[in-house]
């Protein structure tokens, strides 16, 4: 039928599978479940998933990380990943291989269901990003940076394309579409996630280090995202060119009055 969106479930666990699944399906998804990697793969190479769930660990062949940076190098299918551990540094681990959620075992069938369904309307663009994009236009400059924010594309000062995951994207989005505002992480945690994560979580810290480096940005001269002690993180609104102490690449200033020019 068309317009029913497709889930996969991942996990060796053949009877929760087989329970969410058809929980999944009488709320009117198509739920399909694969226990190990090699299934996962197959599954994705013949049907366009509309969301995967995946687990962190597996008994045997690779763990859920591994497979998650699989997925992420190919696809860019909302992912929400599973585990039995609650701890920060999971979920830190989850930002850094672009998750969209993070659940811990045992779960409610309900609340599973709330996180999906919220994954699914931010990836079909109805909050996707922050409601201020439809007012600013879909283009965002930035240092020389173009952001789409319809496209969901970033591309560097020399045309390069920039990738990024989802959660960059989306962090790098509210900041750019607020220059010069100061975001706690609270509040970068509600624009990118829609909850919080945990009120001493460093995975926004990490995000943020990570995007950095994608931008060139990163060390202790940061100029484009610019850390404010004890609030949050800020975009500067800046221009393209170099800062005055740092002169383009081949430039050579003029000579001093009365000292020779150096030879050609």
């Amino acid at each position: 039928m068309a317009g029913i969106q497709r889930i996969l479930m991942v996990d060796d666990d053949r009877r929760m599978c087989a329970f969410v699944t058809k929980f999944l399906a009488r709320e009117g998804y198509a739920a399909e479940f694969a226990l190990n990697g090699a299934a996962m793969r197959e599954a994705v190479s013949e049907v366009i998933y509309d969301l995967i769930i995946l687990d962190m660990t597996f008994p045997n062949g690779e763990d859920g990380i591994s497979l998650a940076r699989a997925l992420r190098a190919q696809l860019d299918t909302p992912l929400i990943m599973l585990s039995g551990k609650c701890e920060t540094v999971d979920k830190i681990v989850c930002l850094e291989i672009g998750a969209d959620d993070y659940v811990t075992k045992p779960f409610e069938p309900r609340e599973l269901l709330a996180r999906i369904r919220t994954i699914l309307r931010r990836a079909h663009g109805r909050g996707a990003v922050p409601a201020e994009a439809e007012e600013a236009g879909n283009r965002l400059d930035f240092c020389g940076f173009v952001l789409h924010l319809d496209r969901r594309t970033l591309a560097a000062p020399d045309g390069a394309d920039v990738p990024l995951t989802s959660h960059e994207f989306r962090l790098l989005a509210a900041l750019a579409q607020r220059p010069g505002r100061v975001l706690t992480r609270d509040q970068i945690l509600d624009l990118i996630a829609h909850r919080q994560w945990a009120p001493f979580d460093r995975s926004i810290d990490v995000l943020v280090g990570k995007l950095r480096r994608k931008l060139g940005d990163h060390g202790r001269q940061a100029r484009i995202i610019r850390t404010v002690r004890g609030e949050g993180y800020v975009l500067t609104a800046m221009e393209a060119d170099p800062p005055p102490d740092r002169a383009p690449a081949g430039h050579r200033p003029p000579p001093r009055r009365g000292a020779p020019a150096e030879a050609g």
